[in-house]
C-alpha cells in the first residue's frame, strides 16, 4: 500500500513522545484495546496522527457528533494532504423518522432533506476503502447503521481498460444494473449521458469530475476525466474502476429472490393479522407491501427499500448487518475519540431504533424484517473491531476495564497546568463569588459559573445583572447559532460571565476563561459526578490563570476523585515545566466571525424571525442552505452544522 506521510511543523513534546511510541508499539504487538488518557489541551489529535504515520492498514475515527467529526476531518485532511481522508456521517439535513403514535392514530410518514456533499463523501468513502489501503475515515456513529454488503458492492463495480473490445450498448446496460440514471439534460451525481460514440458518466463519489469513455466501434479508444463546468480535460486512464450508484446494491437473481421472500413475508404477516381479527393492518400492510414490491420488480428500488434490506441481501432474521466497518476488509485501527460519550451513545442506539420500529410493524405499516434494517447492537460493534484505542481526558470504567494498556498523555506543549482546584464552603459563596468575577474583570478574563437548577441560574444571572456584571445565561432552551453568538460574545469581552447548568458541550474552547464556580458541588449525580467535574475544571485549562472553586459543605468521593487527579496532574506538568524550564503561556485563539444570513440588505437576528413574513421566511431558508452547502464543501464543518441546525429550527417554527 501507498505509506501514510504526515505533513506537519509540529513536532512531538512533553509526553507525547512516550504515548506516541507506545501506542505504535502495542499496535504493532497486535494489541487489540488500548486507552489514550490525555488531558485536555495536550494534543491528542496530533498524537494519533503520528501513530496512523506508522501504520500500514486503514483507519476508522469514531466521533460521537457531526461537529467533532467535522474538526476532526479538518484537522486529519491537514495532517495527511497525500493520502485518502474521508467523512462518514449521516447525509441528513433534516430528517423525521417514519413513525407512529398508536394513542392518536397518527401515522408520521419519514420526511426527510439530504445533503448532496455529504452524500458523495460518504460514497467516496466505500469508495476509497475498496481502492486502497491509506485510507482514514471519520465518521460519527451513523457509520454503526446497515449500508449494504460489501461484497455485492465489489461485484457490481466496473473496470475499463483502454484498448478493450466492449460494446457501447453492454457498458450501458451495466451502468443501468449499477443504478446509474440516463439523464441527457441535468448531468447530476449518479447519471450518465451519451454522445454518439461517448459515454459521459457522473460517479456519486464526484460531483465536479466526470468520466468520459469514448469508443472506435467496438474498441475503448480513450478514458478521460473531465471539468463538467469548463470541459478542461483533467487526467487520462488506462484503466479505470467505477463503483455502483448506490451502496445499497443487489443482483438480479438475489433480487428476484429476495421479492420472493417479502411475498412469503406478507402472506404469512396478513394471516397472522386477518386470526387476531385485526382486518385494517392485514389490508394495510397488503397494499403498502404490494406496492414497494412492484416497485422492485420494475425499477430495481423503491421509497425506503432499507426496510426489505433482510431479504434483499439474503440475510436471516436477526442477523448482522453490514456496515461501513465492514468495508475496512477486518484488518484496520478504530480511534473512538471522547470514548466517555461515544460508547454510551453506540450502545444506546440499538434499542432506541427497535422501539420506533416495533410501533409500525405491531400496526401494519412495516414487514416484521423491517426491524433488521437496524444499527448494530453492542456486542455486535465490539466484535467487528480489530484493534481499537480509546481516547478520552476521562475514559469510562468500561474502557479502563477492557485492557491493562493505559497510556496517558499529561504535557501540554504549551506548558500549561491544569487549574488550581479548591473547595470553599457555601457561606457567602455568591459574594465570594462576585469577588472574584471583579478579579478577572480587571485582568481583561472570563468566567463561567455551572449551578445544577434551573431557578438557580435564573436567581443568579439576575442578581448578578442588577450589580452592572455583563452575564449571560446559556440553557437548553437557547437556539443553537443563538448559543454559538452567546459564546462568542463572552470571548470577545460582551459578556463577562455565562451561568449555565451542563457547560461540557463542544464548542466551549475558552482561552479567555480563568475562572470556574461550581455551585453544590457536593450533590452526587450525573452533573457532580467525578468525570465531569474533571471536564469542566478542564474548561480553565487553556487559560495560565486558570482557577476553579468547588463550593461545598463537604467532599463527596466523587470530588475527592477530581481533586486528586487534577492535583496529581498539576504536579507531573510543574515537574516537567521545572526540568526543561518552561514557562506556561495562555492559549491564543482566533475569534471566528458570527454566522448571519442576508435577506437582500438585512441580517435578522433570531429574535426577529418571528416577524418574517412567508416570503422572507422562504427566501431565508433558501440563503440559508446555500451557505450550508457552501461550508461543506470548504470542508468548514463547524459553519455547515450551525447552520443546519438554524434551518431545522425555523421549520420548526413555522
Amino acid at each position: 500500500m501507498q505509506p501514510y506521510k504526515l505533513t506537519t511543523d509540529y513536532t512531538p513534546k512533553g509526553d507525547q513522545v512516550k504515548a506516541i511510541e507506545t501506542l505504535a508499539d502495542n499496535v504493532a504487538k497486535g494489541i487489540r484495546e488500548q486507552v489514550l488518557l490525555g488531558a485536555t489541551g495536550t494534543g491528542k489529535t496530533f498524537t494519533m496522527s503520528q501513530v496512523i504515520n506508522r501504520l500500514k492498514k486503514p483507519v476508522l475515527v469514531l466521533a460521537h457528533n457531526k461537529t467533532l467529526a467535522g474538526q476532526l476531518y479538518s484537522e486529519f485532511k491537514e495532517f495527511f494532504p497525500e493520502n485518502r481522508v474521508e467523512y462518514f456521517i449521516s447525509y441528513y439535513d433534516y430528517y423525521q423518522p417514519e413513525a407512529y403514535v398508536p394513542s392518536r392514530d397518527l401515522y408520521i410518514e419519514k420526511d426527510a432533506q439530504t445533503n448532496d456533499e455529504i452524500d458523495e463523501m460518504r460514497h467516496s468513502a466505500t469508495a476509497s476503502l475498496l481502492e486502497r489501503r491509506d485510507v482514514i475515515v471519520v465518521a460519527s456513529v451513523s457509520c454503526i447503521y446497515g449500508i449494504g454488503d460489501p461484497e455485492e458492492y465489489k461485484k457490481a463495480t466496473l473496470t475499463v481498460r483502454q484498448g478493450e473490445t466492449l460494446e457501447r450498448d453492454t457498458l450501458l446496460n451495466k451502468l443501468v444494473d449499477m443504478l446509474f440514471v440516463r439523464n441527457e439534460i441535468d448531468f447530476e451525481r449518479g447519471s450518465f449521458r451519451v454522445k454518439g460514440d461517448v459515454v459521459e458518466i457522473l460517479p456519486t463519489y464526484q460531483k465536479e469530475r466526470a468520466i468520459r469513455i469514448e469508443f472506435f466501434d467496438d474498441e475503448i479508444e480513450r478514458i478521460r476525466a473531465f471539468d463538467i463546468i469548463t470541459g478542461e480535460i483533467i487526467e487520462d486512464y488506462s484503466v479505470l474502476t467505477l463503483f455502483p450508484a448506490t451502496q445499497f446494491v443487489t443482483d438480479k437473481d438475489k433480487l428476484k429472490e429476495g421479492v420472493r421472500r417479502i411475498e412469503t413475508e406478507l402472506k404469512e404477516t396478513i394471516a397472522r393479522f386477518e386470526e387476531e381479527g385485526r382486518l385494517v393492518e392485514a389490508e394495510r400492510i397488503r397494499m403498502r407491501t404490494n406496492y414497494d414490491i412492484e416497485l422492485l420488480e420494475e425499477i430495481g428500488t423503491c421509497k425506503g427499500v432499507e426496510n426489505y434490506a433482510r431479504h434483499l441481501s439474503l440475510r436471516e432474521e436477526g442477523e448482522t448487518p453490514s456496515t461501513l466497518m465492514d468495508f475496512f476488509g477486518g484488518e484496520y485501527l478504530l480511534i473512538v475519540d471522547e470514548s466517555h460519550v461515544t460508547l454510551p451513545q453506540v450502545r444506546g442506539m440499538y434499542n432506541g431504533d427497535r422501539s420506533r420500529k416495533q410501533t409500525l410493524v405491531d400496526y401494519g405499516f412495516r414487514l416484521p424484517s423491517a426491524l433488521d434494517n437496524r444499527p448494530l447492537n453492542f456486542d455486535e460493534f465490539l466484535e467487528k473491531i480489530d484493534q481499537v484505542v480509546y481516547v478520552s481526558a476521562t475514559p469510562g470504567d468500561y474502557e479502563l476495564a477492557r485492557t491493562d494498556h493505559v497510556i496517558e498523555q499529561i504535557i501540554r506543549p504549551t506548558g500549561l497546568l491544569d487549574p488550581y482546584v479548591e473547595v470553599r464552603k457555601k457561606d457567602n459563596q455568591i459574594d465570594d463569588i462576585v469577588t472574584e468575577i471583579y478579579r478577572r474583570i480587571e485582568k481583561k478574563q472570563r468566567t463561567l459559573i455551572t449551578t445544577l437548577t434551573i431557578k438557580m441560574s435564573e436567581d443568579l444571572t439576575s442578581y448578578l445583572k442588577e450589580l452592572g456584571i455583563k452575564v449571560a445565561y446559556l440553557h437548553s432552551e437557547i437556539k443553537s447559532l443563538e448559543r454559538i453568538e452567546i459564546i462568542r460574545d463572552l470571548r470577545l469581552g460582551v459578556y463577562d460571565v455565562l451561568v449555565g447548568i451542563n457547560l461540557l458541550r463542544e464548542g466551549l474552547d475558552l482561552p479567555e476563561v480563568s475562572f470556574i464556580a461550581i455551585l453544590d458541588a457536593d450533590k452526587e449525580g450525573f452533573l457532580r459526578s467525578s468525570r465531569s467535574l474533571i471536564q469542566t475544571i478542564g474548561r480553565a485549562a487553556r487559560n495560565v490563570d486558570g482557577n476553579v472553586v468547588l463550593y461545598a459543605d463537604h467532599i463527596t468521593d466523587s470530588m475527592q476523585i477530581a481533586l486528586d487527579e487534577t492535583n496529581r496532574r498539576r504536579a507531573i506538568q510543574q515537574a516537567h515545566n521545572e526540568q526543561y524550564g518552561i514557562v506556561p503561556t495562555t492559549i491564543v485563539k482566533k475569534i471566528r466571525d458570527a454566522i448571519r444570513v442576508k435577506i437582500e440588505t438585512e441580517a435578522p437576528a433570531l429574535s426577529q424571525l418571528a416577524s418574517l413574513n412567508k416570503k422572507q421566511r422562504a427566501e431565508l431558508l433558501d440563503n440559508l442552505n446555500k451557505e450550508m452547502r457552501k461550508a461543506a464543501r470548504d470542508l468548514d464543518f463547524e459553519k455547515a452544522a450551525e447552520l443546519r441546525d438554524l434551518i431545522i429550527e425555523i421549520r420548526a417554527s413555522d
